[in-house]
């Protein structure tokens, strides 16, 4: 048994946060993959996992090792997708990274066509709207959506991103338009907590400064699809990603506000990690994308 093969199902272990859970992922046995953590730890001398009958957790060696080895396959796999490649035969699994908000939008569709046209390659996709580190948690890419900052990550911009100020034509009915961003300090607001802002919202000032209005509501919830249906309801103003917004927006349920006052600079981005070999499974996925949002923009 070679040690690139007892590294292998270390690393699914982890993953998967058990042994059970990885056999069942990657079709093996628990005993089997049991039996080749235990031959790792032997050939290397150490332990790597503290196990007790209901779970386990990573030593100090282990964490080193993981680190380590993760990156290894990853090279290892990347030089083998660069052969495969050169022989038309782009294969494998590609572990991405991606916000709720993203698959849960009209633009999720991208994965599925993706999947659809690419049946050799299999997307194993993680829905979780913190910002995972890509080369720690064993990740291929992620795409995200924001203001892309400074980073040791490369990234592919797929297209433009923004925000609307929304509510529903009762809710204005009721409150009236606000006429400036301040006025939006004593209206009724939904929270989305899972933007940077909270409940402190900036817009564009009249010259070059930002304005920040502090804003209160009925409703804060860490989901701009929940955000929206209390929108369209008509508990609150809500800024909410214009792809959620757009179907709403075009048949009357909700109101655009404040447009010349929304911040911009945003986008979707896909990015990964610096790599010797870019996998050539990775790299097509990435080109996929930007085609699917080219043809998106000109439809």
């Amino acid at each position: 048994m070679d040690t690139l093969t007892r590294m292998r199902a270390f690393i699914d272990v982890v993953e998967a946060e058990g042994f059970s859970a990885a056999a069942r992922k990657i079709g093996r046995s628990k005993a089997l993959l049991s039996k080749y953590v235990r031959e790792l730890e032997d050939e290397l001398g150490a332990l790597l996992l503290n196990r007790t009958t209901r779970q386990f957790s990573m030593t100090e060696a282990g964490h080193t090792y993981y680190s380590r080895a993760s990156e290894i396959v990853r090279e290892v796999d990347s030089l083998a997708d660069a052969v495969r490649e050169s022989s038309g035969d782009v294969r494998g699994r590609i572990k991405l990274s991606a916000a709720r908000t993203f698959a849960d939008a009209p633009i999720g569709q991208s994965l599925i066509d993706f999947a659809k046209q690419h049946p050799d390659i299999v997307l194993d996709i993680h829905l979780d709207d913190r910002f995972v580190d890509l080369v720690e948690e064993g990740f291929d890419l992620a795409v995200r959506i924001s203001r892309l900052e400074n980073s040791s990550l490369i990234a592919r911009r797929l297209g433009p991103f923004s925000v609307r100020l929304c509510a529903s034509p009762e809710l204005i009915a009721r409150h009236g338009k606000p006429t400036r961003p301040q006025d939006l300090a004593n209206m009724p607001c939904i929270v989305d907590t899972n933007g940077r802002s909270l409940a402190n919202w900036r817009f564009k000032g009249e010259g070059e400064e930002s304005v920040s209005v502090n804003v209160s509501g009925p409703i804060e919830v860490n989901s701009p699809m929940a955000a929206r249906a209390a929108a369209v309801s008509g508990l609150g103003f809500a800024i909410l990603p214009d792809f959620i917004a757009a179907p709403d927006l075009a048949s009357g349920r909700l109101v655009s506000l404040l447009d010349d006052r929304i911040q911009s600079g945003s986008g979707i981005f896909a990015v990964y990690p610096h790599r010797r070999y870019l996998p050539a499974k990775v790299r097509v996925f990435v080109d996929f994308l930007v085609q699917w949002f080219k043809n998106r923009e000109g439809a």
